[in-house]
């Protein structure tokens, strides 16, 4: 899109299109996405994400400890592709419909299966091969494709098309619309809850840190964690400690801890959250929640009181226009469902609710869940420094604090930050460490009191991150390693 003369958003767009085709594990037309862009001047959120049905009153899974992950009690109204074209409205510089060519061409003629995608594609067989609509577009011959075996997909060639005429209004208010309502059966999304669907266009949400400011999607996603954690780090002594050694990772992952307990607490549609968000950010608040970490052991925090599968992608063009975009279907392919003749599969991201009584989170109707997916943007003085994301469900604010500390604190090249090894905290309480963490470290960690288990990087559990990051005349490139991904520039 760049060499026909397009922007960033165009690049973007483009290959959030294309990613649904060719990495249909992570990402569908049925998803949800978020985006951050940096216009030339300032920034700007997307929140794409979509509601839940008009039906889904909390009777409704009253008979449930759990959100269900798959199935019509999984689908709230899918946002990617009201994402895609309000970005090219607002942005974009050529025609929505040239955005669609690759993707289309793609799903037509066909394309070789990444490895990793394979094996991604492969491992949700178990889950999904009994759901309706699944295997007869994803199971080709009765099972998920090999490394390198080209697959077709015309159905989804032919729905792209009419997004593309349509500039997506087929998707909610036309004929696909009815498509997906009438597969659901009254029994899931109606006409009326995807023709109520709207992007909307936020404020993003921000922390200073160290001279830097990092900016995230506000509520009702997860990126709130992430400046938490790093506003925490920046009260105390972090940036004196040598990097990767375990006093830094232990600082760290308490800061994120303590993050973490705050948005599972108070983050949800921002209509229903019982406190503003920006109270979980003022220096009042992060100074005290600083003081809760012990630097010999580690501890298990609990919320503060209220002070009242994915894939993710970076452009920047000339102009210095700089997109940072992230879409998913959630868990792998999501709820399993596939319109039938679509291909389009649809996400389950109905699993963000709580089913606890009460709780901001608590599934209502007509209400955005609980979202992980999180684009991230580092500004200095008012100009923009970086434009990242770490896909991987909970590992996402895990990995930007990581990155950020990485790039600011000990002055990384973006590459080198992104091929470091990493920590996460598991959701059982437990410590995630690389192999490429030193043992020594990793002992230390685990006499402090942290539940170690050393994991190979192939495990998938420690997310995939890109990176664009701005010089002064040109950008830095960088690229998950542990992915199929890759960095192109000219």
């Amino acid at each position: 899109m760049l060499l026909k003369g397009g922007n960033a958003a165009d690049a973007a767009v483009a290959s959030a299109i294309a990613l649904t085709v060719v990495e249909p594990v992570m990402n569908g037309i049925g998803s949800d996405a978020f985006a951050l862009v940096w216009d030339g001047s300032s920034l700007h959120g997307l929140n794409g994400s979509g509601r839940s049905p008009a039906s889904w009153t909390p009777g409704r899974f009253a008979p449930r400890d759990l959100m269900p992950t798959e199935g019509w009690d999984a689908v709230t109204v899918p946002g990617a592709v009201s994402a895609w074209a309000a970005l090219s409205a607002r942005f974009g510089r050529l025609p929505f419909h040239e955005l669609f060519q690759p993707a289309v061409e793609y799903a037509r003629e066909g394309f070789p299966v990444s490895p990793v995608v394979a094996g991604q594609w492969q491992a949700q067989v178990p889950r999904l091969e009994h759901a309706p609509g699944f295997a007869e577009a994803f199971l080709r011959n009765g099972r998920a494709p090999l490394a390198g075996e080209w697959f077709r997909f015309p159905d989804q060639a032919a729905t792209l098309e009419q997004i593309a005429e349509t500039k997506g209004e087929s998707f909610y208010r036309g004929a696909l619309a009815e498509r997906i309502a009438a597969f659901a059966g009254g029994d899931g999304l109606t006409t009326d809850d995807l023709g109520t669907h709207q992007p909307d266009w936020v404020e993003p949400a921000s922390q200073t840190y160290r001279g830097f400011r990092v900016h995230e999607i506000p509520p009702n996603g997860q990126g709130l964690a992430a400046l938490i954690a790093l506003g925490i780090l920046e009260c105390t002594d972090f940036a004196s400690l040598a990097c990767d050694s375990a006093d830094s990772l232990h600082l760290q992952i308490e800061a994120m801890k303590l993050g973490f307990a705050d948005v599972y607490r108070h983050v949800s549609d921002p209509a229903t959250m019982r406190m503003r968000w920006q109270d979980l950010l003022s220096p009042v608040y992060l100074q005290g929640r600083a003081q809760l970490i012990d630097a010999a052991r580690a501890l298990r925090p609990v919320a503060g009181p209220a002070p009242t599968g994915t894939v993710y992608l970076t452009a920047a063009d000339a102009s210095g226009m700089m997109v940072s975009f992230i879409q998913s279907n959630y868990m792998g392919f999501g709820s399993g469902l596939v319109v039938p003749g679509t291909g389009i599969s649809l996400h389950n991201r109905g699993a963000g609710f709580r089913l606890e009584p009460g709780h901001p989170n608590e599934v209502g109707p007509r209400k955005r869940p609980f979202h992980t997916i999180i684009p991230g943007f580092v500004t200095r003085d008012e100009r923009p420094v970086m434009s990242f994301g770490v896909m991987g469900a909970d590992m996402q604010p895990q990995g930007h604090v990581q990155m950020v500390t990485r790039v600011v604190d000990h002055r990384q090249n973006p590459q080198a930050a992104v091929d470091a090894p990493r920590w996460k905290i598991a959701l059982d309480g437990s410590l995630l460490l690389e192999s490429g963490v030193r043992a020594e470290t990793a002992r230390e960690l685990a006499r402090r009191g942290h539940l170690v288990r050393i994991t190979s990087p192939d495990s998938l559990e420690f997310g995939a991150a890109q990176i664009i990051y701005a010089l002064e005349h040109g950008y830095v490139a960088a690229s998950e390693p542990r992915r199929d991904g890759q960095a192109v520039g000219f």
